[in-house]
């Protein structure tokens, strides 16, 4: 086992954190641009609560609202132009991960001088970037502690990263009862993107990765356990206090150490988001199953035993192929039946029109993933979740 790990994010976790936003802002500068994007977070208090405290630090602001659920580089730019034209020295994301997201490609394209979809198709142009501080309001995608982003090309119904370790938030503020007003829907979504995140890492070739992979079930029976308590209570603070605290840790890094492969579903999911503008997190549990069921074989058995046994508790005396299709059942039941997520692409807007395109911007990256898959295989599994 060899890898490099570091994660230079501070984190205040829990209720009434975002009220010291101002003095833990105050010594990078004085002039922020808070990043958002809907009503919401005047609704909840977020935006009275985070304003209040720059005003009583003596900090200014100006404001992008109307980040889009799936980023738009054109956001990017605007954001980028708005730091550039007033001297803007720190960002705050107060949001989900696509406001994450969106603030971490405007903190370094503050700094460049050409589209900041340059730096989506060359990471090594970040060279420089403004300090980015976070005030979360959705478990979900994890940006609250990594050095990544998605962003979306409307152009050119592109979807992808942009990445630095110079975009690490230099603070997130986590306080689980922002998260009490998330729709069911977006709950379930932002649940199951956690999920999928671990499972990403999880189902791997490598053999020694015994710890990380019991943090990595942890992370998962997490899910599933407070998964339908949030659903059903959305103010019980315990559910939301660990799924929140489940969320980095799932994308953070610690549970890809050691591993081998790349990720296969979000390299299916994301030329998907190119098209159709879809919640990532449904559009990863509906391809799931149909994942689990392709990549299923003699060699990889044994990591689905492992997953059924120590995720959902099967019975490990079973034949190790009952345990993984029970398993990929229990995936099913999890994601379908109790979070209430769309079971079908069709159902969240998606139609087979551009089946080879999606699959053509997808098999490059399946050349390394668990299972290869060809453009071929890609397009039978997106017929299958259809």
């Amino acid at each position: 086992m060899k890898f490099n790990f570091h994660v230079p994010v501070a984190v205040r976790f829990g209720k009434g954190v975002a009220n010291e936003i101002g003095s833990v802002v105050k010594p990078y500068g004085s002039k922020a641009l808070i990043v958002y994007g809907g009503s919401s977070i005047k609704r909840n208090g977020v935006y009275d609560t985070v304003t209040a405290s720059l005003r009583e630090a003596g900090v200014e602001w100006l404001e992008l609202p109307g980040v889009e659920p799936n980023p738009k580089v054109t956001s990017v730019d605007k954001g980028a132009a708005i730091c550039k034209e007033n001297g803007v020295e720190l960002v705050i994301a107060a949001g989900g991960g696509s406001c994450v997201d969106c603030a971490k490609a405007i903190c370094a394209a503050a700094f460049y001088d050409g589209p900041a979809w340059d730096l989506v198709e060359n990471r090594s142009l970040v060279k420089k970037a403004l300090p980015l501080f976070v005030v979360l309001t959705l478990a979900a995608t994890g940006s609250e502690m990594d050095s990544g982003g998605i962003i979306t090309n409307p152009e050119t119904k592109v979807k992808s990263g942009v990445g630095s370790p110079l975009l690490m938030p230099k603070v997130s503020f986590l306080d689980p009862t922002y998260t009490f007003t998330v729709p069911a829907r977006q709950t379930a979504a932002g649940t199951a993107d956690i999920f999928a995140h671990t499972i990403e890492n999880y189902f791997d070739s490598a053999t020694d990765t015994y710890f990380v992979d019991g943090v990595a079930e942890s992370i998962l029976r997490t899910c599933v356990k407070y998964g339908p308590i949030a659903i059903r209570e959305p103010e019980n603070e315990e559910a939301r206090a660990n799924l929140m605290w489940a969320s980095p840790w799932a994308i953070n890094g610690l549970i890809s150490c050691g591993r081998n492969e790349g990720w296969t579903l979000h390299g299916l999911q994301h030329p998907i988001g190119g098209w159709y503008d879809i919640t990532h997190g449904e559009g990863l549990a509906i391809l799931t199953p149909h994942w689990f069921r392709k990549i299923l074989s003699e060699k990889t058995v044994g990591k689905f035993v492992s997953y059924g046994v120590n995720v959902f508790g099967i019975d490990p005396s079973l034949d190790p192929f009952e345990i993984a299709n029970k398993a990929i059942e229990a995936t099913e039941d999890f994601f379908f039946n109790q979070m209430k997520i769309p079971r079908t692409l069709s159902e969240i807007g998606v139609d087979d029109k551009h089946f080879e395109e999606m699959a053509q911007a997808a098999a490059p990256g399946m050349a390394r993933a668990y299972v290869p898959l060809s453009k071929e295989e890609i397009i039978e599994l997106y017929r299958a979740a259809l």
